[in-house]
């Protein structure tokens, strides 16, 4: 099935080969990649697979790294996905609306058609919708789980009917999993040969600067991806600080932090008479709907607290989206907000 959904000059491509995909061992001197030679750690080119991180991502998720792709943070990923099976100007992809704004952006950019299938009213997939849909040239459906702006995580037997009847790839964007209580779709991996999972550094792990992206997917996959992006796509300096985060762990105990005061701060909201609802949030940020998003965004913003007006998005009329913020930072904005 993969192989059918492959853009031909992609199957045809044959891949860039860089000096440190030529000779992987342990040398003494490395004078075949036109480095310099005086050592500063940061002389030589980075590893172009990564192996460290993934063999630290490995333990953590359980997944082998031949099932694993990096990139320059998730948009890369997602870009790969575009260039490796959607022919511009023939193909087109699937979303989900109201979802994250670069699935729109990179198929604009790879000259690919978006078809648009808003969630329902309980901001849900549309399954029978989206299926009839599809046609022969739909070639990825988005499903981003937990959601953004509207940070639920989807109905899983509603996301096994997509893949199972799907007949493009499934890319499912678990950028805020971690926040949940529901399993990853990782696990799944093997049951269903059209899915990919992306993750990212920046949410739970806590280092969106260092841009890095993960791609969980069958090994047949991630080698078309690995065929076509660039050689060395992650620097040296975010491998360095990717080891040196999944090895000390931290960011466990921020998790934890971080969904005890997404509790508290969704029961201090709903005593305030302005807002008109709040969503339910398996994500690190709380999507409330509110009398006059305008008005309260640019209150909040004369007091030097920015939050994010999602009032334009599909369905989300008056609502403000609220990542949680460390402890003292909540509760500056409860004291705010009260006063509004």
């Amino acid at each position: 099935m993969i192989e059918a959904l492959i853009r031909k000059n992609i199957k045809a491509l044959s891949p860039y080969s860089s000096a440190r995909d030529e000779f992987t061992k342990v040398a003494d001197m490395y004078l075949d990649a036109n480095e310099n030679p005086y050592q500063n750690n940061l002389n030589r080119y980075p590893d172009p697979y990564q192996k460290k991180v993934k063999t630290l991502l490995s333990e953590w998720k359980g997944i082998d790294t031949s099932k694993m792709l990096l990139g320059n943070g998730s948009d890369e990923v997602l870009d790969l996905i575009f260039r490796a099976f959607c022919e511009p100007k023939e193909d087109n992809v699937i979303l989900l609306p109201p979802t994250y704004g670069m699935y729109n952006v990179l198929a604009n950019i790879n000259d690919v058609e978006a078809i648009e299938i808003g969630l329902s009213d309980t901001f849900e997939p549309k399954v029978d919708a989206i299926l009839e849909a599809q046609n022969e040239n739909s070639k990825v459906l988005f499903i981003c789980s937990p959601n953004n702006p509207t940070a639920n995580v989807f109905n899983i037997s509603k996301v096994e009917k997509l893949l199972s009847n799907f007949n493009g790839i499934v890319v499912i964007d678990e950028a805020y999993i971690d926040f949940a209580d529901t399993a990853s779709w990782i696990e799944r991996l093997d049951e269903f040969p059209n899915l990919i999972v992306t993750q990212t550094f920046s949410k739970a792990l806590g280092h969106a600067a260092i841009r890095l992206g993960i791609a969980y997917a069958s090994e047949e996959i991630v080698n078309v991806l690995n065929k076509i992006k660039p050689p060395y796509n992650v620097n040296e300096l975010s491998q360095q600080k990717a080891i040196e985060v999944l090895t000390e762990a931290k960011f466990i105990k921020q998790i934890d932090e971080i969904k005890l005061e997404r509790k508290k701060l969704e029961s201090a909201l709903a005593e305030l008479k302005y807002i008109k609802k709040i969503y339910r949030s398996d994500a690190n940020f709380i999507l409330i709907k509110v009398d006059d998003a305008n008005k309260r965004y640019n209150q909040l913003l004369e007091k030097e607290i920015v939050v994010r007006n999602r009032s334009k998005q599909y369905k989300c009329d008056n609502t403000l989206r609220i990542s949680i913020g460390t402890p003292a930072e909540n509760n500056k904005l409860l004291v705010e907000m009260i006063k509004l």
